[in-house]
């Protein structure tokens, strides 16, 4: 069975995702919206990863190194300015981007497995890795004419 493999995945890419938007929420403290809403992110990211666990070990998680390369190939440290809080922030949605097809492949094989208990984990943790993403993507709106236009 492979659903080992992807909820090691998952969870890696959850510990990741907390990690990047905790660096984000540091590097534009500036910027409070950011830095309060990428803290509660974060949060929600080690609650989406302590939901895993029981579940990485009923299947023996088989952690990929995919997660690894994925935070290293974005998310090489922070930016500064408005050019870098727009490019962090993408990065952020890539790496939402990233757990959100994950839950989807999590669940698909949760309800094969018959496994009731994992699929209502990923309905609940699906549904919030939504929520980061509508927000990365309203965030980013919002700061694209500031970074693009007005700044020289």
């Amino acid at each position: 069975m492979h659903l080992a493999h992807y909820l090691g995945l998952l969870h890696r890419s959850q510990t990741c995702l907390a990690d990047a938007f905790r660096q984000v929420a540091g590097a534009h403290g500036d910027e409070p919206d950011v830095r309060i809403l990428c803290h509660r992110q974060a949060e929600v990211c080690d609650r989406h990863a302590g939901l895993l666990e029981p579940f990485a070990r009923r299947y023996a998680e088989d952690a990929p190194d995919e997660p690894d390369r994925l935070y290293s190939d974005l998310f090489s440290g922070t930016r500064t300015g408005g050019i870098g809080l727009l490019r962090d922030l993408q990065d952020l949605y890539l790496m939402a981007a990233e757990c959100d097809i994950c839950w989807t492949m999590v669940g698909q094989a949760a309800r094969g497995a018959r496994d009731h208990d994992l699929y209502q984990v990923v309905q609940q943790c699906e549904g919030e890795t939504g929520v980061q993403l509508a927000w990365l993507r309203t965030r980013m709106k919002a700061a694209a004419p500031q970074a693009l236009v007005v700044a020289g």
